[in-house]
């Protein structure tokens, strides 16, 4: 969040679209800024533009500042001074990086690790696929945030909650199924709906089998959704593929203001 204040426009008034490519059949994507769609001015500024272009250059300077060769050094020396590799290792050096920063140079720690030569004998496989899906999930809200306002309607976020409400009408939550294969090569989901915020509406983000790229969406009425978990199977019968969806154009529809006329 303290970095979302610091880089996001939007604090200085500025509303900014499609700075990444989501689409299905296709891993997540930087959009270069000279494509992003961009309305300045858009509202009243909260932070003062000079101060938040001095902290950008701030940040930027500091993801410039080492190459990537540097950076194993860094990790290289810790590793020699402490026969070992943490997260709170990296971040207790005065000199190094953080373990954000490796994170986010190198796709995770653990691929950093292994370019200096160090397995842990923990296996943080699971932490790995569970920040993967968590980008999947920031994705698919921000693409159902930027989609509503893209057809006239007004998005709120809760950041304690990540619910959305939309329009002051109604809520939306979103929920990431990983896919899993069973031992005869049958795909399976099994959703957990107990740790989603109650919301009107639930957007199941069904994840393909290698868990790189989305399959498609089910946009469910939570009074439809009973129990904690919900087991999806290819196909699941009317009951819920009338929910399914190859994009999330439907929840914009039911987002969309039109213009009433006036009566004379």
């Amino acid at each position: 969040m303290v970095n979302q204040l610091l880089v996001n426009e939007k604090y200085i008034g500025n509303n900014v679209w499609a700075r990444t490519s989501f689409k299905l059949g296709v891993r997540l994507v930087r959009t270069p800024a000279c494509e992003w769609v961009r309305f300045d001015g858009a509202f009243e500024a909260i932070v003062d533009p000079l101060i938040f272009a001095r902290a950008g250059a701030i940040v930027a300077a500091r993801s410039e500042r080492f190459t990537d060769e540097d950076m194993l050094d860094q990790l290289r020396s810790i590793l020699a001074a402490n026969g070992s590799l943490s997260s709170a290792l990296i971040d207790e050096c005065e000199h190094s990086p953080f373990s954000t920063t490796y994170n986010k140079r190198f796709g995770s720690l653990l691929k950093a690790y292994a370019l200096v030569g160090f397995r842990s004998r923990r296996d943080y496989r699971y932490l790995e696929n569970a920040r993967h899906l968590r980008a999947f999930h920031r994705a698919t809200l921000n693409d159902a945030a930027d989609g509503v306002r893209a057809t006239g309607g007004t998005v709120a976020h809760d950041p304690a909650t990540d619910l959305l409400t939309i329009n002051d009408e109604f809520t939306v939550a979103v929920v990431v199924g990983r896919c899993y294969r069973t031992e005869a090569g049958s795909h399976r989901w099994k959703i957990r709906l107990g740790s989603a915020p109650r919301a009107d509406l639930i957007i199941l983000v069904r994840m393909a089998g290698d868990n790189e790229q989305i399959l498609d969406y089910y946009i469910l009425p939570m009074l439809d959704t009973r129990g904690t978990f919900l087991r999806l199977y290819r196909d699941n019968g009317a009951s819920l593929d009338a929910y399914r969806f190859t994009s999330l154009a439907p929840l914009y529809r039911m987002a969309a203001r039109a213009p009433v006329r006036r009566a004379a």
